[in-house]
C-alpha cells in the first residue's frame, strides 16, 4: 500500500478475527516502531509484544477501555521511563504518540488494523509485563485482522471538515 493509502486507511479497530500476524509482519510493524523520530534521538521507549492469549486477556483488565485487547492477535505495549509530571514527560508521551502512529500506519500498510488503549493500572501492567520498577507503560497498541471490514482507504471518514481545522497564516 502506498502511505497515502494507509493514511487514509488506518482506523481503529476492536473486533478482530481469528487469525495470527505473521511474524515477518510482526517484526515489520515493530521496526517501523523502532524508527520512530524522537525528540533529540532519545529513543526514550521499549517495546514489549504479547501474542500469548492467557497474557493477552489479563492485559484486558488493565483500563475499562481496553477489553479489544483480550482478542488481538497481538499488542506493543509501549514502555517509558518513570518520569515526573514536566517537560521531559510531556516530550517522551510525544514521542510514544509518534510511535503508536508508527505502529498504526505500518498495520495498516499490512492491511492490520489496530485500536490503542490507556493503561489504567500501572502496577497491574507491571505485574503481567514484568517491568522494571523504574518503568511504566502508557498506552497499548493492540492488532489483529478486522472481523468485519478489510483495511482499505475510507473515501468519506467522519472527520470534522478541512476549512474548520485548518487555519493559514493566522486563526
Amino acid at each position: 500500500m502506498e502511505t497515502w493509502d494507509a493514511l487514509r486507511a488506518r482506523r481503529n479497530v476492536r473486533r478482530y478475527a481469528d487469525r495470527s500476524i505473521a511474524k515477518e509482519d510482526l517484526d515489520r510493524i515493530l521496526e517501523a516502531a523502532r524508527r520512530t523520530p524522537s525528540s533529540m534521538n532519545e529513543q526514550p521507549w521499549d517495546f514489549v509484544v504479547v501474542t500469548d492469549r492467557e497474557r493477552l486477556r489479563q492485559l484486558a483488565d488493565i483500563w475499562k477501555y481496553a477489553s479489544h485487547v483480550a482478542y488481538s492477535a497481538a499488542t506493543v505495549a509501549l514502555v517509558m521511563p518513570v518520569t515526573e509530571p514536566g517537560e521531559d514527560r510531556d516530550l517522551i508521551n510525544y514521542d510514544l504518540g509518534q510511535a503508536t502512529m508508527s505502529i498504526m500506519l505500518a498495520a495498516a500498510d499490512l492491511g492490520i488494523g489496530s485500536g490503542h488503549a490507556s493503561v489504567g493500572d500501572q502496577d497491574l501492567a507491571r505485574r503481567i509485563l514484568d517491568l522494571p520498577a523504574d518503568r511504566e507503560c502508557p498506552v497499548l497498541v493492540a492488532l489483529g485482522y478486522p472481523d468485519d471490514r478489510p483495511i482499505t482507504p475510507i473515501s468519506r471518514p467522519n472527520r470534522r471538515p478541512i476549512d474548520d481545522v485548518v487555519h493559514k497564516e493566522t486563526w
